[in-house]
């Protein structure tokens, strides 16, 4: 087992389990799996922090052969970098982390693939993608707005993630999905100056793909999207959601975007002992992986 160098942040070895397929050479790989293991601002029940790790090891259950897009995942080249190493209970120097890291890989020609974690990680991610291709369209898939100015007085907060994107990137390139719960304000906002839709995935999410055509995209899904029933392993579940197999589709539905990068957050493995939240999780990443990585 290597262990990460902590004079070089940047170093590709890493530690611990690794998603499955994960290759060990840095420069042959097109894709960066990594993770953010950061639950600073969880407002209800805490845990996703341990969300990546748990997402690897549940992976070796996974064929590694998919039959929806008849892809191996040796076909294609990624690198599991392990987590990134986040400075427990800060949540601005942690989001400052992030994105150092992922602009990092995104200079190197990487695609990033990031596991959360709480959602406000998003904001790292996304914050080094626009920096480098400013009219990146944003799809988000969740059950809640994250449309919050603010939550009991903290602007840095997991449910405002994407009101704190919407600071620096054009509201018309946020794409929402299945949001089904929030205040009145952030239902009222997301109508008047996002591409809003709620309850449901599938269809909006077609007529989108359609219209975004080959503008750059970063994919972010809350995995709260999904009904509790198919995903009780995660803080705040919310009554109502969609099917993992309805999941599944809309991943395969954004197989023309040009994306340049994804990530799954907001597992919370201790709420889930059945697992299934962590299998669906893992198997959502290694779709991802087939559908958007040459």
């Amino acid at each position: 087992m290597k262990e990460r160098s902590h004079k070089d942040p940047f170093d590709p070895a890493y530690s611990g389990n690794t998603f499955i397929g994960s290759i060990d050479t840095y420069d042959a790989a097109r894709a960066v799996i990594y993770g953010m293991p950061m639950d600073w601002t969880t407002s209800f029940r805490p845990g996703t922090r341990l969300g990546p790790q748990r997402i690897r090891e549940v992976s070796i259950g996974l064929e590694e052969y998919s039959p929806y897009v008849d892809r191996l995942l040796e076909d294609v080249s990624y690198i599991d970098m392990g987590d990134i190493p986040l400075p427990f209970g800060n949540p601005m120097r942690s989001i400052d982390m992030i994105e150092q890291y992922v602009g990092k890989w995104i200079d190197d020609g990487k695609i990033p693939f990031g596991l959360g974690g709480e959602h406000l990680v998003t904001l790292g991610a996304v914050r080094a993608v626009f920096s480098r291709v400013p009219n990146v369209q944003l799809l988000h898939f969740d059950a809640h707005t994250d449309l919050r100015d603010e939550y009991e007085g903290e602007a840095m907060s997991h449910s405002a993630v994407i009101k704190r994107i919407a600071e620096f990137l054009p509201t018309k390139n946020i794409h929402q999905f299945g949001i089904r719960s929030g205040t009145r304000e952030e239902f009222a906002y997301g109508r008047a100056h996002t591409n809003f839709h709620p309850f449901d995935v599938l269809e909006p999410l077609r007529q989108s793909v359609a219209t975004i055509g080959k503008k750059p995209c970063y994919i972010t899904i809350d995995i709260d999207v999904l009904d509790p029933a198919y995903a009780p392993g995660t803080g705040t579940a919310e009554a109502g959601g969609i099917s993992s197999k309805e999941l599944l589709a809309a991943i395969h539905a954004m197989a023309d975007l040009q994306v340049v990068g994804f990530d799954l957050v907001e597992v919370a493995p201790a709420l889930d002992p059945t697992e299934q939240t962590q299998i669906v999780a893992a198997k959502l990443l290694r779709e991802a992986l087939l559908t958007f990585v040459e």
